[in-house]
C-alpha cells in the first residue's frame, strides 16, 4: 500500500508554516524536507525519523519500525502529537545537515 496523496498533504500541514517545507516523491514513497533538510520518511501512510538521539526523549521506546525493505530500523512518528511532533521537527532540522549534490563525472573540468 502506497502513501495516498492526502495523507503526505495532511503531514506537512502538521509542520509549522515558519518552516520551509516540501515533500518529494522518491520511489513510489515520500521524503518530506524542512528547509531543504531530509528529516521525514513517509511510507505506507506511517511516518519515520532517523533514531537519532536529540528526538528519542519525545518518542516512546516501541514506537520503532522499518519504512521499507534493507532500511534500518527508524522511530514512527505521530503527527498528529501536537505537543511532541513540533519539537521533533525542530530538533531533526538542528541536527541534519543539507544534502550536498555530487558532481557528476566530467563536470568541473
Amino acid at each position: 500500500m502506497a502513501t495516498t496523496p492526502d495523507f503526505i498533504e495532511f503531514v506537512c500541514d502538521q509542520i509549522d508554516p515558519r518552516w520551509n517545507r516540501r515533500y518529494r516523491k522518491m520511489f513510489g514513497e515520500y521524503m518530506v524536507y524542512v528547509n531543504d533538510k531530509p528529516v521525514l520518511l513517509v511510507c505506507d501512510n506511517t511516518v519515520y525519523a532517523k533514531k537519532l538521539d536529540c528526538i528519542a526523549p519525545f518518542i516512546s521506546e516501541d514506537s520503532t519500525g522499518i519504512p521499507y525493505k534493507g532500511a534500518k530500523e527508524h522511530f514512527v512518528l505521530d503527527v498528529e502529537d501536537g505537543e511532541n511532533f513540533p519539537k521533533i521537527i525542530e530538533e531533526l532540522e538542528k541536527v541534519i545537515k543539507v544534502p550536498v549534490k555530487k558532481k557528476k563525472k566530467g563536470e568541473g573540468k
